[in-house]
C-alpha cells in the first residue's frame, strides 16, 4: 500500500513550475528540485515517476494556473480585440519583476520540434484558439498573433525593455482595432 502524499501536490506543482521556467529542463538538478520543494526526490519521484514525470505535472499545472487564468483575467469570451491588447500587456509583468519568462515559450525553444513536450503544442492550440475568436475567426490574424505573443515572451525573457514592447504591442491592437473598424 503507498503511503499518502505527506505535502500539498498545487504548491509543489508550482515550485517546480517556476524552477523550470528560470533554468530550464536539462539545467534544473533534482537537487534544485528538492531545494525548490523543500520535499525530498525520493517522495517527488515516488509521486511522478522522474524528473520527466514531474516536469509533465509541473507543465499541464501551468498551462491551467497560469495560462488558463491570465487568459480569464485579462480576455475573456466576448472581449475582442480590447481583451488581447490587455492579455498581451499583462506579459510585461512579470511577478516580482523577474524575466524568467514563459514555460510554454522556454520549453518550445529548449526542446525543438523533435522533443517538443505536449502541453507546448495543447497551449499553442488554446492560444490560437482564443486569438481566433477574439479577432473574429480569421485564422491568419490568429497565427500572426500567436507569433507576436511568443516573440513577446523571448524579448521579456531576453530582458527587452518592457516600455517598448508596450509601445509596440499598443501600436499593434491600434492598428488591428482600425482595421476591424473598417
Amino acid at each position: 500500500m503507498a503511503r499518502p502524499r505527506e505535502y500539498d501536490q498545487t504548491t509543489v506543482l508550482t515550485a517546480v513550475m517556476h524552477a523550470f521556467r528560470r533554468r530550464g529542463f536539462a539545467a534544473t538538478s533534482v537537487r534544485d528540485l528538492e531545494t525548490a520543494t523543500g520535499v525530498t526526490s525520493g517522495s517527488l519521484y515516488n509521486s511522478y515517476g522522474d524528473k520527466r514525470g514531474l516536469f509533465q505535472a509541473a507543465s499541464e499545472h501551468y498551462n491551467r494556473a497560469v495560462l488558463e487564468r491570465r487568459i480569464r483575467d485579462h480576455a475573456p469570451e466576448g472581449s475582442g480585440i480590447a481583451g488581447l491588447r490587455q492579455l498581451f500587456l499583462s506579459l510585461l509583468d512579470e511577478p516580482g519583476g523577474g524575466t524568467a519568462g514563459c514555460l510554454i515559450t522556454n520549453s518550445a525553444i529548449e526542446f525543438g520540434e523533435t522533443e517538443m513536450p505536449g502541453f507546448v503544442g495543447e497551449a499553442f492550440v488554446t492560444l490560437r484558439d482564443v486569438f481566433s475568436d477574439r479577432l473574429g475567426g480569421d485564422e491568419a490574424k490568429a497565427l500572426a498573433t500567436l507569433a507576436l505573443y511568443q516573440g513577446v515572451l523571448v524579448l521579456v525573457r531576453a530582458g527587452y525593455e518592457t516600455g517598448g514592447l508596450g509601445k509596440m504591442i499598443n501600436t499593434h491592437f491600434d492598428t488591428l482595432e482600425k482595421h476591424d473598424e473598417r
